[in-house]
């Protein structure tokens, strides 16, 4: 089984956060995760701003940028092309979806569609999640 990861499931492998226990026991059951290549960006980003928040954080933010550096590249990374971004736009604004949240839909349904309809999609936004049920991804 695939597992594709949004940036928000991605995280919660790598810092203790509510579900973080459900995203690592569906990690560990796939035989590949799959994200998104802009989730590195995010997940930076979100690290950053962990630091600027709170500077005692810092320690355990290098932990975890290190960490996702050897982890990289053993995740399959689903590329953004034009026709990927294209899918987005329209998710965009069938689902009133923020621009990122849009690419992450979009890149999911790369390996679900190539998998049959067999990969369960890990997200904790809302409106992603429910979209993604509509397009048929199972969620985790």
């Amino acid at each position: 089984m695939i597992l594709f990861c949004d940036t928000s499931a991605l995280v919660k492998l790598y810092i203790q956060e509510d579900f973080t226990e459900a995203v690592c026991a569906a990690a560990e059951a796939a035989e590949l995760v799959a994200v998104c290549r802009i989730a590195w960006a995010e997940i930076m980003a979100a690290l950053a701003r962990r630091v600027r928040e709170s500077a005692a954080d810092a320690g355990l933010v290098d932990e975890v940028r290190d960490r996702l550096r050897e982890d990289w590249g053993h995740y399959a990374i689903v590329e953004v092309t034009q026709s990927l971004v294209e899918l987005a736009g329209e998710y965009a604004d069938s689902f009133a979806l923020r621009g990122y949240d849009s690419v992450q839909l979009a890149a999911a349904r790369t390996p679900h569609q190539a998998a049959g309809g067999q990969v369960p999609f890990a997200c904790f936004d809302a409106r992603l999640r429910k979209a993604a049920e509509v397009l048929g991804l199972r969620p985790v």
